[in-house]
C-alpha cells in the first residue's frame, strides 16, 4: 500500500486533549479516508484501549484502505488512563506482556493483523533485544506485519535492527523539537528506517497557545513546561511571529509548521493529530505548501529569537525518551 504523505494521529479523539466527541471523531476518520489519508496511528494506552475501539468502527469496514499502526508498553497501575509521566503509569517492555498486549489490541481493533506495531518506548530495565525478539515472534505468527520503535536512542535502534528489521521510528519532531537531528535522524537514514514524527505541530502551540488558560484539568498539556511560566511567554511571542509570517504567505501557522517537517525529507511521514474535520483539512493542505530557501531562513531566524521554549515533557516523561 502506498502511504499518504501525512498520516492521522488519533490520540486526541479519546485521550489527553480535553473533551471528546465520538461521532465527530468518526466523521473525521471517514473524512480522512475521503481525502486520501490512509495511515492511522493509535496506541493501547490512549484512553486505556478506547481509542483502538473507536478506530475499529471505521477500520473494519475499510480494512483494505487503511494502514493501521498501534503501540504497546505503557500500563496503568489502577487501570485509569493517564499520560506517560503520571505516577500511576509505568512501562512494560517484557516479552510476557507483549504477547498479551498484541492480542488485546487485535481484539479492540477487530482485525487479524496489525500493519505496524511499535514499542511505545524502550524499557530501561529490559534489553531492547529481548523486547524486539518478542515482537519479531509476532511477525512470524502473522499478528503483525512491520515493527517500529518510538523515542529510541541510536544505540537501541541499531541493536533492535540486528534482531529484526525496524521499519519506522516514531519520535517527536517539530519546529520546537529538533533533538533527533544530531544523531537519531542520521542513524535511521543509514539503516533505511522511515521517520514518523508525532506532535509535528508542537502539541497545538501554534493554534492554541493563547487558550492555555481555558484548558480543562483533563488536558495533559497543562503539565508541559512549554505551557508554563516563562516558557509560556516565550512561546506566545514565538507563535505570534511564526503565525504572522505564515499569514504573509496566505497560510496558517499550523500549515507552515507542518510544511517545514515535510520539507525535511521524503523519508518522513508526519502524523498530526486532530479530532475535527476543519483542522484535518487544514493539515492536509500543508502538503501543497512550498517553502523556499528564503522562507526556511526566515523561520530559522524567528526560532533563534525565542530560544527559551522549555522542555517538551515533564521530568517523569523525559526519563523514558532516548533510551
Amino acid at each position: 500500500m502506498q502511504l499518504s504523505a501525512i498520516g492521522l494521529g488519533c490520540m486526541g479523539m479519546s485521550f489527553a486533549y480535553g473533551p471528546t466527541d465520538e461521532q465527530e471523531s468518526i466523521s473525521t476518520l471517514h473524512k480522512a479516508l475521503d481525502l486520501g489519508v490512509n495511515f492511522l496511528d493509535t496506541a493501547d494506552m490512549y484512553g486505556n484501549g478506547e481509542n483502538e475501539k473507536l478506530i475499529s468502527k471505521v477500520l473494519v469496514p475499510n480494512r483494505d484502505k487503511i494502514f493501521i499502526a498501534t503501540k504497546f508498553g505503557f500500563r496503568f497501575k489502577d487501570g485509569k488512563a493517564s499520560h506517560s509521566g503520571a505516577p500511576g503509569t509505568y512501562f512494560d517492555g517484557s516479552p510476557e506482556w507483549i504477547k498479551k498486549a498484541v492480542d488485546l489490541s487485535l481484539q479492540r481493533l477487530q482485525i487479524d493483523e496489525i500493519d505496524l506495531y511499535y514499542a511505545h518506548r524502550v524499557d530501561p530495565n529490559i534489553p531492547v533485544e529481548e523486547t524486539v525478539g518478542a515482537m519479531a515472534d509476532l511477525v512470524k505468527a502473522g499478528k503483525v506485519k512491520y515493527l517500529g520503535l518510538s523515542e529510541a536512542s541510536p544505540e537501541s535502534i541499531r541493536k533492535a535492527n540486528k534482531i529484526h528489521p525496524i521499519t519506522a521510528l516514531q519520535s517527536e519532531y517539530s519546529l520546537l523539537t529538533k533533538d533527533i537531528e544530531s544523531d537519531i535522524l542520521p542513524t535511521i537514514r543509514e539503516l533505511g528506517i522511515t521517520l514518523v514524527p508525532y506532535s509535528p505541530l508542537a502539541r497545538g502551540l501554534f493554534s492554541n497557545i493563547n487558550d492555555v488558560q481555558n484548558f480543562g484539568d483533563e488536558d495533559f498539556r497543562k503539565s508541559l513546561p512549554r505551557y508554563q511560566e516563562e516558557y509560556l511567554e516565550n512561546n506566545k511571542n514565538l507563535a505570534r511571529e511564526l503565525n504572522d509570517f505564515a499569514a504573509s504567505k496566505g497560510i496558517k501557522g499550523t500549515q507552515l509548521a507542518l510544511a517545514w517537517v515535510l520539507n525535511q525529507g521524503e523519508d518522513i511521514i508526519p502524523i498530526p493529530g486532530t479530532k475535527r474535520i476543519k483542522y484535518l483539512e487544514e493539515n492536509i493542505a500543508a502538503v501543497n505548501v512550498d517553502l523556499s530557501q528564503s522562507d526556511l531562513k526566515t523561520i530559522d531566524t524567528i526560532l533563534k529569537k525565542y530560544p527559551n521554549v522549555g522542555e517538551r515533557y515533564s521530568e517523569g516523561s523525559m526519563k523514558l525518551v532516548n533510551n
